[in-house]
C-alpha cells in the first residue's frame, strides 16, 4: 500500500512541473578582460543590460538583437571555454556581412556533408537548397569564446509553439520575400493568379515558424 501512495504522489508531482515554464534567459560566459569584452560586444551592435560593479567584483551583462536570452560575462570560470554558442540567423549571408562590417572575423559560410545534420564533416558554401538549419559560420571573441551562427527559415516540427512571432523586422522581411518566391512558384504550377496571396503567405508563414507542412 505505501508503493501505491508513493506512486501516487509522484504522479501528481510529476503532472505540476511538467506545467512550470523553464525560460532560458541568461548564460554565463568567462572573459579575461570586461572592458575588452565590453568595447567588442558593444562593436557588434549587442545592447549593454547593465554594467555591474561593486568594490573590486564587476560583471557585464548583453543580448544580442532579437535574441531572448542575454549573456553574463564575468572573470569566473576560464576565459575562451564557452564554445558553440548558436546564434540563429534568418539570413545567413546578410549576418556575416555586418558582423564582418563590425570588425568580426567570420569564417566562410559551410555546411556539413550530410546537412542539415551536423554529420559528415564540414564542406564549403552553403548547404544544398539552402536548408534550414543546414548552413554555418563561425566567428570567436577575443578571449576564444566561439560563436556559430545558423541559418534557419523552416523550423522542425514541434520546436515552436504558440502564435507566430518574429523578433525584428529584418526577420519578419525575410519571411515576407520566402512566402513570396514561394507564391510566384505556387501561380506557377496553377497557371492563374491567386487573388487572395495574404492568405497564402499567412499560411505559409505560420508553418515555416510551426515545422508544418508547407502549402504548394
Amino acid at each position: 500500500m505505501s508503493t501505491t501512495a508513493i506512486s501516487s504522489e509522484g504522479k501528481a508531482t510529476d503532472e505540476r512541473v511538467a506545467q512550470v515554464d523553464l525560460k532560458l534567459e541568461v548564460i554565463t560566459v568567462p572573459v579575461s578582460n570586461l572592458d575588452r569584452s565590453k568595447a567588442f560586444y558593444e562593436g557588434l551592435g549587442w545592447r549593454l543590460d547593465a554594467d555591474f560593479n561593486k568594490g573590486s567584483e564587476r560583471a557585464i551583462q548583453f543580448t544580442p538583437p532579437g535574441s531572448q536570452c542575454s549573456i553574463h560575462f564575468g572573470k569566473r570560470g576560464t576565459p575562451g571555454s564557452a564554445q558553440g554558442l548558436f546564434l540563429v540567423v534568418s539570413d545567413i549571408q546578410a549576418a556575416r556581412d555586418d558582423l564582418m562590417r563590425r570588425g568580426a572575423g567570420v569564417s566562410e559560410i559551410f555546411h556539413f556533408a550530410d546537412a542539415p545534420l551536423p554529420f559528415g564533416g564540414p564542406v564549403s558554401g552553403f548547404a544544398p537548397d539552402r536548408a534550414s538549419y543546414g548552413s554555418l559560420a563561425t566567428f570567436n571573441d577575443p578571449d576564444g569564446n566561439g560563436w556559430v551562427l545558423q541559418e534557419i527559415t523552416t523550423r522542425f516540427p514541434g520546436r515552436v509553439a504558440g502564435d507566430t512571432t518574429y523578433a525584428s523586422v529584418g526577420d519578419l522581411a525575410q519571411a515576407l520575400r520566402r512566402a513570396e518566391a514561394a507564391h510566384g512558384q505556387h501561380e506557377k504550377r496553377t497557371g492563374q493568379r491567386d487573388a487572395d496571396w495574404p492568405s497564402w503567405y499567412a499560411a505559409y508563414m505560420a508553418a515555416e515558424q510551426s515545422g508544418a507542412e508547407l502549402p504548394t
